[in-house]
């Protein structure tokens, strides 16, 4: 199959571009490079630096689908400048929309977020809860999903959106290089690395077994095999919406001492005052991607994904 995907020089797009060329795909990449690398681009890919806002310049009817990850993920960000995110992850979506009508390429699978839930009602979260967003991000994402809902039920797209919990790890030479970085996992290794002094921990008084917040870690590998699945589940007319993690959570203490053990180095922690919106326990039930997926997460434990990410971290810092 010939595929487009759309911000894959981020981290989350590189990966599934490296598993689609891994499985015989041919791979255009469209990236403007505004958060993610050139470096992040899969030997093997063909492309093209421009804005999801310009795929109808790239698409034409030889394309048999569309993955879409061309969108801004800065919660904060967002609160501060909503008119970007509007801009970017709604209008270029739009765009994108058009460009696939066009060019009558009639499958997408949609880089969507568990922001869209907002505060969660219920744990572990599932696609029927309340979608009450609490930032620009997550009603930007949310109103994406909104909108490839009518373009599936109107013009036949054969759809997916895909709700991600926390990914983490890497996948070779892919990883994650976000700047600023706001991840856990890559933050708690800056400090092991030595670039930081100290990992913040936000609250130690929350009612989880050790007072701080859970979330749900999905390996990043794991997430790309959930996409190419999905391209393949959807049928015409269908916006089918899926959970994906782990249906377990480790606590932000949980996290900082796995890091220690794998990487045998000091991790300071300073005690920080909660921060406003952040749940307790962030869990999802990815029983509905087992179910039309066929998906199962097979590198659940905490530790390999630390170790991963520990030897990319470790490659970015030698340039090897």
């Amino acid at each position: 199959m010939k595929y487009l995907v759309t911000g894959g020089a981020g981290y989350v797009g590189g990966v599934v571009a490296a598993h689609l060329l891994e499985a015989g795909h041919d791979v255009t990449v469209l990236d403007d490079l505004s958060t993610g690398f050139r470096a992040g681009v899969p030997d093997g890919a063909a492309f093209v630096e421009g804005r999801v806002q310009d795929a109808a310049r790239h698409l034409d009817p030889s394309f048999d689908g569309v993955l879409h990850f061309a969108a801004f993920s800065q919660v904060g960000e967002s609160v501060a400048r909503p008119e970007k995110y509007w801009d970017n992850n709604v209008g270029g979506t739009m765009a994108l929309l058009a460009a696939m009508r066009e060019a009558g390429v009639r499958r997408l699978v949609f880089s969507s977020t568990a922001a869209t839930y907002g505060e969660p009602v219920s744990t572990p979260v599932t696609e029927t809860d309340p979608t009450v967003p609490t930032s620009p991000y997550g009603a930007s994402k949310l109103a994406v999903d909104h909108m490839i809902g009518g373009e599936a039920a109107a013009h036949g797209l054969a759809a997916a959106s895909l709700r991600y919990f926390n990914v983490a790890g890497a996948y070779g030479r892919y990883g994650e290089r976000h700047d600023p970085e706001s991840h856990l996992i890559p933050l708690v290794l800056q400090v092991a690395l030595g670039r930081r002094a100290s990992v913040s921990v936000y609250g130690d008084d929350y009612p989880t077994p050790d007072g701080t917040c859970v979330r749900d870690y999905i390996h990043v590998a794991d997430l790309a095999e959930a996409h190419l699945l999905a391209m393949d589940a959807v049928t015409p007319g269908e916006h089918l919406i899926c959970n994906l993690g782990n249906g377990n959570g480790f606590s932000v203490r949980e996290v900082v001492e796995t890091v220690r053990e794998v990487t045998g180095h000091p991790v300071p922690e300073v005690m920080a005052a909660r921060r406003p919106g952040d749940p307790a326990v962030l869990v999802a039930s990815a029983a509905r991607a087992h179910e039309r997926l066929g998906w199962k997460p097979s590198r659940a434990d905490l530790a390999g994904i630390v170790e991963d990410a520990w030897a990319f971290a470790r490659r970015e810092g030698t340039g090897a």
